[in-house]
Formats: C-alpha cells, structure tokens, sequence
C-alpha cells in the first residue's frame, strides 16, 4: 500500500495518512476535499496501520479542485487548535477536524462558541496534548552510557525513556535539541525515537523500556540534590501528584526519594520553624495583600536601609512576567518598577520586539533598593544571594497569583529567584526553561547591562537581546493560543 491512498466508492473517498502527526499533509488534503465539497460524511481517515478494506474497491485519484473553487476560511484559532489537536492519540480526530473545519465555511465565527460540542471537543484535544508536552519536557531523564562510534571511537551517549499519550515526539523534537544541544542523546518511546549526534536529528523506529538504560554513576548525585533542595514548607501532595503523575516516578530517580521525604515532611516543617528557617508564616493571596506586606518586611539588610518597597504593576491575569534586578534611585522614589534609564530602555526594545508592555505584569526580584551612600548620592549595589533568597518568597508569592504562562527573568539576580540557583546569563539565554507549575522561563540579559556598555559590545548585545524578545514573543504567542 503506498502512503496516500484514496478509494472512492459511490460517494466515500478514503484518506491514508503517512503519519499520525502530519499536520501539512492533512492540511494539504482537506483543502482540496472542501473545495470539492466533499461532506464529513463521505471520508474515512487512516492511520499508519489502519484498515481502509471496506472501501478498497473502485479506487480513484484525489480530486482535484476547479480553477474557479471557493477559497477555505480557517481562522487562526482554528489552525492553532488544530496544530496540536492532530497530535492527539484519538482515532477520531481527523473527523472531527474536518467536520469543524466544513462547519467554518458557512459559519465563520464557530470558533467562538464555547458552548459548541465541537469547538469545546477540539479544544480539550488541544490541551490534552500540551500538557503531554509539558509532562515530556519536565520529566526526561538522561542516563550515561558508555559507547562507540561507527569509527570505533568510545564516546559518552544519553539515553532516556518516556512514555507519551500522544504523537507528540517530533513536535517535541527541537525543544530537546536546542536545550541539549552539546550532547549526544537518544529518546526512546514506544512510539517512536529520536536521536541526535550533535549535529544531526534522525528518527528510530519504536521501542520498548529494556532498549533504555536503568541507571547511571551520576542519579546518586541527582538524587542527593533532590533531596537537599526540598523544601517541606511548599509541600502540597495533591498538587504534586496532578504535575507530577505517579506513572512518571519509574523514569525519575528521584522519584525514589518522594514518599520518605513526604512522610519526614511535617518533623522538618516544624525544626525549620523551630530554628527560624522559616521567614513567613502564610502566604499572601492578593497582589494587595503582597504591596502591604513588602513595605513592613525588614527580613534582610535591604530593608532596614532608608528607602520604599516598590511593588510589581501589570495585569494580574498577564500571560507575560517581566522580571527584574531590584528597584533603582528612581524606582524607589517614584514607586514604580523599571521608570529610570533602564526602564526606558526596555520599553524601547519591548516596542520594537511587538511586545505591550502594559499588558505585561512587570516586577523585581529584590523589593528595595540596595544602595550605598556616597555624599548625596546613592549608588546601586547588587544584592547577595541570601538578599535573593528572602525575597524569592515575594516572588513566588506574585507568580501564584498572577499565574503567567512566560517568565522573563533579567539578569542573573531575577534568574536566580525564579530558580533558587546562580545560572550563567550566556549559557541559558533564549532558550525555555519549564517550570514547576507548568509555565515557561526566559532568561536574558539587564537592560542596565547594555548602559554599561559603549560601542561595538554594546550593539552586540543590543542585538542578542532583541533576537531574545522576539523568540520570546513568539513562544508566548504559542503559550498563549487558545
């Protein structure tokens, strides 16, 4: 059987797909099967796999639409929608698609009726398949394994396993390329595999949980990392186990750790409370109840200075987190985040880059300005990573309120209270970093960073910050679609 095939019957025509997540060749085919106004009815979609045998008689060629068809309405929504809908493991899928996309012709605006059972079905195939996606890009585990080349070099090689819902491994494939980009890696998933030498991505064939590795030297170290960095005060199992489904824990080797770690939780909670560990009580609710509370902290030096906390401003629904250093001299008079040079400078590269910053919730890491004194002047000083540390609370406590699917931390102070460690700025930009509640960070230079510079540096930098927004933008705009 070739890889398109298409029987027509009386009225039926029969579509063979070559893949189960070729979006472009299903585009492809419906287009011309609207033109030719062939109903929902009269086709049967088939997977790789699948059986077409109660249609396999009288076959004939795909029509081919007149020189004068009607064009084919489909909305961004629509193709968005699509996009990932296709990805989904269920048989019905292509159906139902395309009776959508045939009702769209005589309604436009279908899209837009959250109570049509189509539109709604689609949409929850949809995100069915980006939290797969998620759930694949947080919990692969690489594992070493010692190998040789075809030259008969030896050579480190990463294999991991993961076990999709849906066709989501190719979608996925260049997230994985583009964060181990300096590794040579395997994925292996009963559906399919990729691999990646450093150079080239290629496609296996499917395979099973004994084809990957069950261990390396470096999970005892993983593990030991894991242990010291959970932090018993956040704990909450319920919400855990819906981002972290107990299906996933064979894969991870910390996942050994969880139920010791969960049933010591409540003694640590308490000798952490007992030695003062922890800073806060309970968290704020409100982004007023925040504002209230950063203007009485005095938990680190930065507040006891003579200055005013200034609190984060924006949307509280904002899909985009912009993430800052501290306040400066200006900041700290005018109560406003981001007013001063750099400030303006970011509005600047913000405007070019299509991205509204009004529509953005912008903040700090550090609530105060830490400064030092110097005649009448007060001059900027980074704060320390204790000074980070502490005020992460107010962060977090900002991101669970304002719940934005896109982080943009600025500067190595904001990526560190995002991820409660010191990245290198240069190694980590323009890339997504997934995090624990299922958002995405961005991490990228300070926009006071390019005021420091002059010249040639300064131009390089101007461009890698905007390439940063603009892949940003992008991405958000995936993150953001329907």
């Amino acid at each position: 059987m070739t890889a398109l095939q298409h029987v027509k019957l009386g009225t039926y025509y029969v579509v063979h797909l070559p893949e189960p997540d070729d979006f472009d060749f299903w585009r492809e085919r419906v287009r011309a099967l609207v033109q030719c106004e062939v109903p929902p009815d009269r086709i049967a979609w088939v997977e790789p796999g699948g059986s077409g045998d109660l249609f396999t008689h009288g076959e004939r060629r795909m029509p081919v639409p007149s020189d004068d068809a009607r064009q084919v309405r489909a909305s961004k929504r629509f193709v968005s929608l699509a996009r990932n809908a296709i990805l989904h493991s269920e048989p019905e899928r292509f159906a139902l698609l395309y009776r959508l996309l045939w009702r769209l012709q005589a309604t436009p605006s279908i899209m837009e009726d959250k109570a049509d059972p189509d539109v709604r079905r689609v949409e929850d195939l949809a995100r069915n398949v980006r939290r797969d996606s998620h759930k694949m890009r947080a919990f692969v585990r690489f594992r070493l394994v010692e190998n040789e080349d075809g030259d008969g070099d030896a050579g480190e090689h990463y294999v991991a396993w993961f076990e999709p819902e849906h066709h989501i491994l190719r979608a996925n494939a260049g997230f994985f390329m583009r964060r181990f980009a300096n590794m040579r890696w395997s994925i292996l998933t009963p559906r399919g595999s990729l691999h990646w030498d450093g150079e080239t991505m290629s496609e296996g064939p499917p395979a099973e949980r004994s084809d990957a590795p069950g261990g390396d030297p470096m999970e005892d170290l993983w593990r030991s990392y894991y242990a010291s960095i959970f932090n018993p005060a956040r704990l909450k199992v319920g919400a855990m186990l819906k981002e972290m489904p107990r299906k996933y824990w064979k894969n991870m080797p910390e996942a050994a750790l969880i139920p010791e770690l969960v049933a010591g939780a409540q003694k640590r909670e308490s000798a952490m409370v007992e030695e003062g560990a922890l800073e806060f009580e309970e968290r704020p609710d409100t982004l007023a109840t925040i504002d209230k509370a950063i203007h009485a902290c005095r938990k680190c030096p930065i507040g006891q200075l003579d200055n005013h906390a200034v609190m984060g401003e924006g949307p509280q629904d904002a899909a985009l987190m912009i993430v800052g250093e501290q306040p400066g001299d200006q900041e700290d008079q005018a109560g406003r985040p981001f007013v001063g040079p750099a400030g303006q400078l970011l509005d600047m590269h913000l405007e070019k880059a299509g991205i509204d910053r009004r529509g953005s919730y912008v903040t700090n890491a550090v609530k105060h300005f830490k400064y030092v004194q110097r005649g009448k002047r007060r001059l900027h000083q980074n704060p320390g990573a204790k000074e980070i540390d502490t005020c992460r609370w107010w962060i977090e406590s900002e991101r669970a309120i304002v719940q934005p699917k896109l982080v943009l931390a600025m500067g190595a102070s904001a990526a560190r209270a995002i991820l409660g460690k010191t990245v290198s700025i240069a190694k980590v930009r323009g890339q997504p970093i997934p995090l624990e509640d299922g958002s995405e960070l961005w991490i990228t230079a300070h926009p006071s960073y390019l005021l420091r510079l002059e010249g040639p540096a300064r131009e390089e930098q101007a461009r890698l910050f905007d390439a940063d927004l603009a892949a940003m933008r992008e991405r958000l705009a995936e993150l953001s679609a329907p």
